[in-house]
């Protein structure tokens, strides 16, 4: 230790490799490279252990939307846990935090969807979708409808539930998964896997693939489609403007459950309170976390809609389900807090009138780099995507590997972007600033020429 009592930079390394294991990790690579320590924040800012300033042009995992600091959110915290620290949602008993935020979430949502299951995040929040779609069908008379249809290269979350919605390969492979009465159509990635197509054919090809899974399964099996309004952990997948459209025709024909996962998209990220809104969408079931508390305090929850709610209410008896944290009063606290900022500070108008039309026009601009093949947006969320030839949409050799020194090199130039294979993502604070907007792309700029230096 330093005589001052605060770790050393390598102390916190050596600690770390020795106790900690990582989320998503390999922790041999991780181990011999050693962690960064991220030591504090402010605003759209992160600073490490060593005095670097890292602009957060993910917004932590694309939830700080109201951006680090608010000292707000600390005190509900603080106050709540004077005042009521812990106490469960069983056995007939809430509490007031609890019950202010499902209502004011309710208040936000599209007007069908009036009550939220609250659980401990997104990843519960997919679990406790797979309960609640069958536990409906139960209650219909319909208990065969048990078949849950996502998208490959979805992501839902990582729990085995959660995985197993998802499509990513990678995981699946390492737990066994699928569960099943799970299963999987074409995600709409134009540009990647569109061939030759126009994006909007492509787009409802796309889409038909659902109607072609129910008829495969058995319309009398399926039960729900989960999809996010747009594709976040797989690359910012904009889907063509003919997508959902053609997606709620056919959910409306089969009559089946429309799971609209917003746990990225939730609480303003398109511009909108809900992606859901973003795009017109009338769905049963809405998973939520990340931004409800800004990633101050974990917490996530489902928007239930009235067609389910009503039948679990009237006709279900007990629902066998539920979390130690449900609810939890500190988070809901926090969560409230979190939802008057964005409210009272127009913070979710901001975004969809100043910074995302801002942002979108830099993304925009990117496509002029000769590495870039591909850039694409919504909102405050964007991607470009780096190929070897931009007329053939060749990749470079080496799955993910320009991603991946592109990362690094953003890093090293004060800027925190993720790599999704070859596509850069990001998803800054909602509150961000025109001149931080700047800074982002042009330390984006010189990290995608630094990159084009080392590839060639």
């Amino acid at each position: 230790m330093t005589t001052a009592g605060k770790p050393t930079t390598a102390e916190l390394r050596a600690l770390d490799a020795a106790h900690h294991l990582h989320p998503f990790s390999d922790h041999k690579d991780l181990g011999a490279r050693g962690t960064r320590i991220i030591e504090r924040a402010s605003g759209v800012y992160l600073w490490d252990s060593e005095g670097n300033r890292l602009l957060d042009g993910m917004a932590g995992l694309w939830c700080v939307n109201i951006g680090y600091g608010r000292t707000e959110l600390a005190d509900a915290a603080y106050r709540q846990m004077l005042e009521l620290p812990y106490y469960n949602s069983f056995f007939q008993c809430t509490h007031p935090p609890a019950v202010q935020l499902a209502s004011a979430i309710a208040e936000q949502a599209p007007a069908h969807m009036n009550h939220v299951f609250f659980t401990g995040s997104g990843s519960e929040a997919n679990d406790t979708v797979v309960r609640m779609v069958r536990r409906y069908w139960d209650l219909q008379g319909q208990p065969e409808r048990k078949t849950i249809i996502g998208r490959i290269n979805g992501y839902h979350g990582s729990t085995v539930a959660g995985a197993s919605l998802g499509g990513m390969a990678v995981m699946h492979e390492q737990g066994d998964l699928p569960i099943p009465g799970i299963v999987h159509i074409a995600q709409p990635y134009w540009y990647g896997e569109g061939g030759d197509m126009h994006e909007d054919e492509f787009g409802l090809w796309a889409a038909r693939q659902l109607e072609e899974k129910i008829l495969q399964v058995g319309t009398d099996k399926v039960a729900a489609f989960i999809a996010e309004p747009i594709q976040g952990a797989g690359g910012v997948i904009v889907p063509p403007a003919s997508y959902w459209p053609e997606i709620k025709r056919i959910v409306a024909k089969y009559d089946i459950l429309l799971v609209v996962d917003e746990v990225i998209c939730g609480f303003g990220r398109t511009g909108e309170w809900f992606g859901s809104q973003y795009y017109d969408l009338q769905p049963d079931l809405m998973p939520i976390a990340k931004g409800m508390t800004s990633g101050y305090l974990p917490m996530g929850g489902v928007i239930v809609g009235d067609r389910v709610a009503s039948s679990l209410i009237a006709d279900g008896g007990e629902f066998f389900h539920g979390y130690t944290y449900s609810g939890h009063p500190v988070a809901a606290a926090v969560g409230l807090e979190n939802l008057r900022i964005l409210r009272d500070e127009h913070i979710v108008d901001y975004a969809r009138n100043e910074a995302a039309p801002y942002l979108q026009r830099k993304i925009a601009a990117l496509a002029e780099h000769p590495l870039v093949g591909e850039v694409r947006g919504a909102g405050m969320l964007g991607a470009f995507e780096l190929v070897s030839d931009k007329a053939s949409r060749e990749r470079f050799p080496g799955k993910g590997a320009a991603g991946s020194l592109c990362r690094d090199l953003c890093i090293s130039n004060g800027l925190v972007m993720r790599a999704v294979g070859d596509s850069m993502i990001m998803s800054p604070p909602l509150v961000i600033q025109p001149e931080e907007i700047d800074e982002l792309f042009d330390k984006a700029w010189r990290s995608l020429n630094m990159t084009a230096q080392q590839l060639r």
